[in-house]
Order: structure tokens, then C-alpha cells, then sequence
């Protein structure tokens, strides 16, 4: 049979299996993964290689060469020189680009008559060494994650981005088990000083490498972590007995061996407890063979740490005399050797003479040949560049990056109790140093409420320190991030005395929360601070993660992985749980594709283009955080003002739901309130009249018989002027009230307004049953507001704000807010040329509202897009929010399911119609879902069966209200149907 048949019948079994070579299995074990070919077609194609190599080009498999995108060509054709006449195993890609990498890769393959296993050193991802790539967690920062299986999905996923730019081999896990804190080479690039927790992570990063195809490898054997000084100038001496080592340092190398890792690069370390003859450890027979192979059982191919290293390349001046050596101590193959050719011909020379067995250079280049294999460079061929730079940046990278921050966040201290803190608490100032105002940071902050920010990119500006101090409140609670910390030991992490007195003055006076954005060691130099919270690094992504736990939007469920001084040991933290509040997030991260929302961009601004709307406001929450939110347009289509997240909205009929209903929802929790009862019996003044026997039930159903709108305001209106008897252009005791800017009411318009509700007719509609059919009414949820007020005695702007909106931390919400927030905030509504003659701004569109001071059940309610999302948050919650109890469990399940027979209403809140066919929301909503729309141009909508809440605010009805395309053409249903398509339905 031939070699070709024998391709063509791999190719049949690599596409049979598609990816069960890759699939992930729930143990975190690399036993597990199983082997992508079948051993008889593997020793096909490595023996059809190997068969066909003389003596030299087999030695040339025992290379790797350092390889540069970033240099010219001269450089390019020196590395290609080596690929096509010594015939070396492989390359090392360093600094660059993953284009010009990726073009490079293509160019030497082809050169390569043996396909080229080609190597990253790329611990924390391709982002290490080239540019335009997402950067991974430092492994310091993985150390004190909880869930190792995140760290194997980081693993799984760098592989992907290492394929995809032809990389087969990536030199890392970093495996060395860090117990000397002045380790001025590993540090942060260790998981830690806790070998188990160390071994733990390897074998997880190792597995998500491996499980995807990409080979893993463990550095630097037999254990760098005890180190004094760097093995790039000089060679580490190790002191520790070989007990020390057995127990500590080869810990987690004897996990990954028998996991099944791959490789592993020998250290250059001087450790004279396993070699006294004064070789470093890649350098020794004893270590790399006696040690880890014969003892420990290790069967895959051991790598020297890179050979132009000062520590070992020093004392071999004579060229070749190196890579003999690394070679004869069991290495198989020699990392970013200087001296290829003069390597090439000693160690050919040494094999001639029978210093060097064959038999030893053909099993190792066999074993070579078996990793090429496994790596599917059997199949190797040219790798597109198209949208290259998209792949190895997809969302659902960053999203894992994201959530990885947040997992490793710790509180190392919580002295005063006073973490987590409370969304818009009034006494928090923020102090950033080393960083710029308004910093990632800061802005993490500032979604959790308005405080003082200070910032200072110096350490040492004592003027500016000294400044401060004088200026800060004593009642102020302050939060001091550190940032751009470094990660020398001998530098002191780029921690100032200056700082470090700061801080001590500081916390004589204030309450201070310090937040490390960086190496944990650098709170060495803060002992003494009673709450502090490790962030790792000063990531933008970390930055945000650190925030939200600060205010309990996320966990703080970390570990510090080192010991800190003698106040904090490895594994210290303190769980702090999640306060249940709105969070923040990517897509990805909640199970939406980010890709498929871009789609609204687009659509939302061609809506603006068309003047259906002048801007708007769109927030996606899911699984209680926002993973969308954008401002589109202006708040005029002849303005320059742009809509931003603090943009204030006329909310409409959302009012219905977002106060008069949890009024109601609340006073029936507390026993005051029977849906049932008769609305005669909690007003008497409608006992004797055609309302008194409607019940709260069957109002809130929108079907006790109510008209849906009664333009009262006409009753005020002396042809076409506003009836003096009712308004006055200035406000005094008789006209107190605002209905619109320099006009206010009466204040028997109130009454009036009641009078006339009283006294309106019912409909003469009712089904065959003799009952009320279905009409939407506003006089319903008026007749509510009066019911709510007569039993909480107190007007129900009131009573929401101080039993809901307040304990919320929600300052964005609520009635009349024109008269405490900024007008420019405020969206503009309806140019209302019919009744008040003005444009309106700040003051509630719907006219029956503003004749009732902009206080009414119906309407008058206005908000940010945040703090409704809050709002409705706290509903999808089941009534919690921030640990608090606002409304029973059972409260909203029982107000959203109990459905109308007469139409598609629950009690208050709209659902799906039973046909499926709304011009406001989309088919694609669960059966459990329920929201409302409001006149304006806003929508909320919650759906518990995917744990979302959407909320939508524009101003439609500028300039004219009868502009009715945002319902004629279903744009709200459109927008929502993207993110329904958006939704991961498989989660």
C-alpha cells in the first residue's frame, strides 16, 4: 500500500473524527483527552520522514530558532537559510505582528522539507510578544482564582488564537512554585507559593492547551521559584536539600507528568542538593535524565530554556561546545541556540565517534516527529491572514479575560466592615495614583453612584499629597488605587515613600479602602491599612472588575496566592458576597452574541435618519448585569446635544408599572390592600357611584369598564386660552403647583380633575357574560393613585420614593426630578401647541399628569435608562435587589401569571398577545415575560425564562406627538427581535 493511499486515509480519519480529538472533558485531567490519530497511520508518516533524513538533517530536527516578524529582510533570509540547508525542527516566533507572523510562518513552512514545529512563548497568550492581541491574566492573577475550570477555558481558547496564527507549541504553563518573594525573573509569572494550588492551575492551563490541539509545556524543571537572581545575567544558585525540592518544587511537575503534559524546558539553575560537578540543571544528566526522566517517568520532550541566556552561554566560549553539551544532558531540543551550524556539526561528530549513540538521535527525532504528528502537521499547509486580527480578538476571548478578573479579585482585609459599599452612597471620594483623571477605574466607580475624584500620575508630588489631605472631609470615606505598579522586587513595585506616608496620614483621618491594581507584593508596604482589596493588575478590564466588587455588583471570591509580609499568608481573603444589584458585563459573558447585536447600531441610526425618533437610549441586562448598553442620536433633531446614559426620559405609561403597580404590589404584601375588595370600600367617595363596585382586580386588568383617555385639559380652556379660573402665570398660594414652565394649576384643579373622573361615564361594551370587555385605561390607574394615597395617607410620588426608588440608591427616578436635576439632562418631549402652547422639556407630556402637578398614576414618571433597568432588575428578582426584600417572592410570579380571560393582560403588567403578534413586542419573548410600553416612545420588558431585562427610552413624540411610525413600522419589536436572535438559547 502507499504513502499517498496512507495520507489520503488519515485525511478520511482526521475528518470522521471531527473534533472528538478536542472535545472537553469534565475532569480536569489531561489523561482524558484523547489522542487525534490512530497509531499505526502515525508511525506511517513519521517513519516516511524519517526514512528519508540523513544524519545532519535529522540533528537539524533537534533545533529551535528564534524567529523575529518585526525585522527586515536581511534577518528573514538568515532564518530561512537555516530552515532549507540544516533542515532545523522548528522556530520560536517572538516580537512582531500576527500578520506579518502568520506570513512568515507560511514562508518558512514551505521552505521546510519536514513541516516546522513552531513555538510561542506566550504565557499570558499571543499578546505577550505580539501587538493587536488581547493579553491573558499574569498567572499571579490566576493563582488567586477559586475555579480551575477557567483557567482551563483560558487555555482552550489561547489555543485557538495559537492555530490560528500556525502555532503548534506554547511554553507555558509556568510550573515553578514561587517561595521566595524577591524572585526577580518569576514572581507574578508564578500561580504562587502553594504548590497544590500551583499544580492545580498548571494542569488546568495545560489540559485547555492540549484538549485543542496545542502542545503545553512546563518551565522551568526542576523549579525556578526559589531563585535570588535572574538567569538571563546569571545563574541562579538553588540551596534548597532534595527534600525541600522533592516536596515543593518538582510538586507540580509530577502532577503535569502524570497528567500527560507534553514538554517541559529545564531551567538553568545551579542546584547542588541533584548536581554538585557545577552544571546547571539544563545542562545535567543527572537532572534531566536520572531525575526526570528515570525517576519521575517523564516521556516527552524536554526543551532547554533558551540557550543565548547569560547564565549558561558565558562559560561556553567555544561555539558548538554548548549545544553539545545541552544535548548529551537529555534535552531534545536546544531553545534559541546561537551557534546552529557549529552545534549541528559537534553533536554529528560526537554521534560519528559513538560518544552519541544513533540509536539515542533516532529515537529522539522520532519522538519529534510523533509531537509534529499530534499537532496535525501532517497536514500542514498556508494559512489564511483574512480578518486575522477579528479572530484573534472574538468577544467571547475578552469576555473570558473579563471574568477571570473578576473571579481573582480579593479582599485581603475588611477591618471596618464597610465593604461591600452602597450604590450612591454620598461620602465616597476616589483617589487614583499613578494614573490620569477619570481612569478605567474610576469610571468603574462612577456606575455605582456620583462621588469626588482625584488623580495624580506622580508618586512623589509631596505638594500635591499635602494638598489634598487638606482638602479631603474627615466623614469621607476614601478609595486610593494604586496603579502601573511594577513587578521588581528591587525597584519596591514602583511603591513611593511618598505614597506610603500619604496613605499613613490618611488613615489617621478617614475611613480608606487601598486597591492594589497590580503585583500583590506590593502591599508589603502596607501593613498597616485596615481594608484592602487586590485587583492583580491594572488591566482596563481589571480596573472595572475590582470596581463592581467594591459596591457588590460581583463576588469577591479570590485568594491571595503569596504571602504578603507576616500579616497576610497565601490563601488569605475574605468572601464577600454579590448584594444582588446590577452588574456589568460583556455579551459573551451572560450568553448573547455580540456580533449579531451589532446588527442594532445600524438599524437604530437609519431609524434616526428617517425621523421616527431623535435619539434614544437601549440596555440589555442579562443574569443580572449589563452586557449592552448605547445612547444613539440627539435629544433634537436640531440640536447638538448628544443622548448619553444620563439622559432623563418622560417614561409615560411605564409610571403605570413602575410606580403605581409596586405600590400596589407592596400594600397588598403588607395586608392592606385586597385585589378583590371593591374600590368603593378604599374611597367613599365612589360608593354611590357607577365605580364604587369595580374591584382592584379587574381595574388593574384593564377591565372594569373605564374609558382609556378623557382629554380633560379641554375643560380648562377658554377657546384657545388656558382658562384663568384654573392657571396663573405665576405661582402663589392659590396656584402652587407646576404644570409647565411659568404656568401653575390651581389647587382646586386636583379636585376638579377627580370630579370629572368620578362623575365619567362607563363603556357599553361587555361580552356575552354580561362582563366589561378588554379597553386600556388611564382612569384606571388614576383611580389606583387615589387608592394608594388614601391608604399610606401620603401623596404616592412619596410613598415609591421612600419605600422604593430611595433605599435603592435610584436618584434618577421619579416625579417633578426636573426640580433637582439639571434641564439639559431631560429629553424633550411634544411641542404642545394644542393645550400649554410650549415646547415641553422636563415637565410630564401627558396633560392629564401635568393638570394633576405631574404626580399621577398614569403618568409623570421620569428616568435615566440605568435606574429603571434597576427598577425592573429588582422585579426580575422577585422583588430583591442589593439583599433587600421589597416585595414577597411570590408577589411578582403571582402579578405577571394571573392572566386575563378577556385578554392578554396580567394584573398591571402587559403580555404577549396569545397570537403572537404585537406592534411593540417581539414573538421571540417567552410565555413568561411581561413589561409595558409607554406613549412617548419607551419600553421595558422582562423575560425570567432568560434572565433579561430590556428597556428602550426614546422620544418619539418630538417635536409633534402624532408621529406614529415608531408603532406603524414595529420599530421597538424590530430592536427586540435582534436581541432575541442574539440570545446563546442552548445556555
Amino acid at each position: 500500500m502507499t504513502v499517498r493511499f496512507f495520507y489520503i486515509l488519515i485525511s478520511f480519519v482526521w475528518i470522521s473524527l471531527g473534533n472528538s480529538a478536542v472535545k472537553h472533558p469534565d475532569k480536569l485531567s489531561l489523561k482524558n483527552v484523547p489522542k487525534p490519530y490512530f497509531t499505526e497511520l502515525e508511525n506511517v508518516w513519521v517513519d516516511s520522514l524519517f526514512n528519508s533524513m540523513t544524519l545532519e538533517d535529522k540533528i537539524g530536527q533537534f533545533f529551535m530558532v528564534a524567529a523575529y516578524s518585526n525585522q527586515g529582510e536581511g534577518e528573514y533570509q538568515k532564518v530561512e537559510n537555516l530552515v532549507r540547508k540544516h533542515k532545523i525542527g522548528g522556530l520560536i516566533f517572538m516580537q512582531g505582528t500576527p500578520e506579518a507572523q502568520l506570513r512568515l510562518t507560511n514562508r518558512y513552512q514551505n521552505a521546510s522539507k519536514t513541516p516546522l514545529l513552531i513555538g510561542f512563548d506566550g504565557e499570558w497568550g499571543l499578546g505577550m510578544r505580539l501587538s493587536n492581541v488581547i493579553n491573558y491574566p499574569k498567572a499571579i492573577t490566576l493563582g488567586a482564582i477559586q475555579n480551575d475550570n477557567l483557567i482551563y477555558k483560558m487555555g482552550r481558547d489561547m489555543a485557538d488564537q495559537f492555530k490560528r496564527v500556525g502555532v503548534q507549541l506554547n511554553f507555558g504553563p509556568d510550573a515553578d512554585v514561587n517561595s521566595n518573594a524577591n524572585n526577580p525573573v518569576i514572581g507574578f509569572r508564578s500561580f504562587g507559593e502553594i504548590k497544590e494550588n500551583v499544580a492545580k492551575k498548571a494542569v488546568a492551563y495545560a489540559k485547555g492547551l492540549q484538549s485543542n490541539g496545542v502542545m503545553a509545556n512546563a518551565k522551568h524543571f526542576p523549579g525556578h521559584g526559589d531563585a535570588g537572581t535572574d538567569s538571563h545575567y546569571s545563574l541562579p544558585h538553588i540551596g534548597r536539600s532534595v527534600t525541600q525540592i522533592n516536596e515543593v518544587e518538582l510538586y507540580p511537575f509530577q502532577k503535569l507528568i502524570g497528567d500527560s503534559i507534553m514538554s517541559v524546558i529545564s531551567g538553568h539553575l545551579n542546584i547542588p542538593s541533584l548536581d554538585n560537578r557545577g552544571y546547571a540543571s539544563s545542562l545535567s544528566d543527572k537532572i534531566l535524565i536520572d531525575l526526570l526522566r528515570n525517576q519521575m517517568g517523564f516521556k516527552g520532550l524536554v526543551f532547554t530554556d533558551a540557550m543565548n541566556m547569560k547564565a549558561i552561554s558565558k562559560n561556553y566560549p567555544n561555539p558548538g561546545d554548548l549545544e553539545l553539551r545541552a544535548f548529551m544532558a537529555g534535552n531534545d531540543v536546544l531553545l534559541m541556540a546561537e551557534n546552529v551550524i557549529s552545534g549541528i556539526s559537534k553533536i554529528k561528530a560526537a554521534t560519528l565517534s559513538g560518544k552519541i549513540a544513533q540509536s539515542e538521535i533516532d529515537l529522539r527525532v522520532k519522538k519529534i516527529l510523533k509531537a509534529k504528528y499530534w499537532a496535525g502537521l501532517w497536514k500542514t499547509k498556508s494559512i489564511d491572514a483574512f480578518k486575522i486580527d477579528e479572530d484573534l480578538n472574538k468577544p467571547k476571548y475578552l469576555s473570558l479575560k473579563q471574568v477571570l478578573y473578576e473571579n481573582a479579585v480579593t479582599t485581603v482585609s475588611n477591618e471596618d466592615r464597610i465593604l461591600p459599599l452602597s450604590e450612591n452612597q454620598k461620602n465616597i471620594v476616589s483617589v487614583a495614583i499613578g494614573a490620569e483623571l477619570g481612569n478605567d477605574f474610576q469610571q468603574g466607580l462612577l456606575k455605582f453612584g456620583a462621588m469626588q475624584l482625584y488623580a495624580n500620575e506622580s508618586r512623589s508630588d509631596e505638594r500635591w499629597y499635602s494638598s489634598l489631605l487638606g482638602a479631603l472631609d474627615t466623614s469621607k470615606t476614601v478609595i486610593v488605587s494604586l496603579h502601573k505598579l511594577g513587578n521588581s522586587p528591587a525597584r519596591r513595585y514602583n511603591i513611593s515613600p511618598t505614597t506610603i506616608n500619604f496613605l499613613t496620614r490618611l488613615q489617621k483621618r478617614n475611613k480608606v479602602i487601598l486597591v492594589a491594581l497590580g503585583n500583590p507584593y506590593c502591599l508589603t508596604y502596607f501593613q498597616d491599612i485596615k481594608n484592602v482589596v487586590c485587583g492583580y493588575e491594572d488591566d482596563p478590564l481589571a480596573q472595572r472588575a475590582t470596581a463592581q466588587v467594591l459596591f457588590g455588583a460581583c463576588p469577591s471570591i479570590g485568594r491571595l496566592p503569596v504571602s504578603i509580609g507576616k500579616k497576610y499568608l497565601a490563601g488569605t481573603g475574605i468572601n464577600i458576597e454579590s448584594k444582588n444589584i446590577l452588574g456589568y458585563s460583556m455579551p459573551e459573558a451572560v450568553g448573547l452574541d455580540s456580533k449579531k447585536l451589532e446588527v442594532l447600531e445600524p438599524y437604530i441610526n437609519d431609524v434616526i435618519a428617517q425621523r421616527i425618533m431623535p435619539g434614544c437610549n437601549l440596555l440589555i441586562a442579562k443574569q443580572g448585569k449589563v452586557a449592552y448598553s448605547k445612547s444613539f442620536g440627539k435629544l433634537s433633531y436640531d440640536g447638538n446635544q448628544k443622548v448619553n446614559s444620563n439622559t432623563i426620559y418622560d417614561l409615560a405609561s411605564i409610571t403605570k408599572i413602575a410606580s403605581t403597580l409596586q405600590a400596589i404590589m407592596k400594600l397588598r404584601d403588607l395586608g392592606m390592600l385586597d385585589l378583590d375588595e371593591k374600590a368603593g370600600n378604599y374611597l367613599h367617595e365612589l360608593e354611590e357611584t357607577n365605580k364604587g363596585n369595580l374591584t382592584i382586580r379587574n381595574i388593574l386588568l384593564h377591565q372594569a369598564g373605564l374609558h382609556g383617555y378623557i382629554p380633560f385639559w379641554e375643560n380648562t380652556k377658554k377657546g384657545a386660552r388656558l382658562d384663568t379660573a384654573y392657571y396663573s402665570r405665576n405661582k402663589t398660594s392659590k396656584y402652587p403647583f407646576m404644570v409647565e414652565n411659568n404656568i401653575f394649576g390651581n389647587q382646586a384643579l386636583k379636585d376638579s380633575m377627580w370630579s370629572w373622573v368620578i362623575k365619567s361615564e362607563l363603556i357599553s361594551r361587555k361580552n356575552r357574560a354580561g362582563d366589561y370587555s378588554y379597553l386600556y385605561s388611564d382612569l384606571g390607574l388614576m383611580m389606583l393613585q387615589k387608592i394608594v394615597e388614601a391608604i399610606t395617607n401620603e401623596p404616592i410620588d412619596k410613598f415609591v420614593n421612600n419605600t422604593f426608588y430611595k433605599p435603592m440608591g435610584l436618584s434618577k427616578i421619579g416625579f417633578n426630578i426636573n426640580q433637582r436635576l439639571n434641564l439639559e439632562d431631560f429629553a424633550p418631549t411634544e411641542n404642545d401647541l394644542a393645550f400649554r402652547g410650549v415646547q415641553i422639556k422636563g415637565t410630564v407630556q401627558d396633560q392629564s399628569a401635568a393638570m394633576l402637578g405631574g404626580v399621577a398614576g398614569h403618568a409623570g414618571l421620569f428616568a435615566t435608562v440605568l435606574d429603571l433597568a434597576k427598577m425592573m432588575q429588582m422585579n426580575l428578582n422577585n422583588g430583591n435587589y442589593g439583599g433587600k426584600q421589597y416585595l414577597n417572592e411570590n408577589t411578582l410570579p403571582y402579578f405577571t401569571k394571573d392572566i386575563s380571560s378577556r385578554s392578554h393582560r396580567a394584573l398591571g403588567w402587559d403580555k404577549l398577545p396569545e397570537n403572537r403578534d404585537s406592534h411593540y413586542i417581539s414573538n421571540l419573548v417567552s410565555n413568561e415575560s411581561y413589561g409595558h410600553s409607554g406613549y412617548t416612545g419607551t419600553m421595558v420588558w422582562i423575560d425570567p425564562k432568560y434572565d433579561l431585562v430590556f428597556i428602550f427610552l426614546s422620544n418619539r413624540v418630538y417635536p409633534n406627538a402624532n408621529n406614529n411610525k415608531m408603532n406603524s413600522l414595529k420599530i421597538r419589536r424590530k430592536i427586540q427581535d435582534i436581541v432575541y436572535q442574539a440570545i446563546d438559547k442552548t445556555i
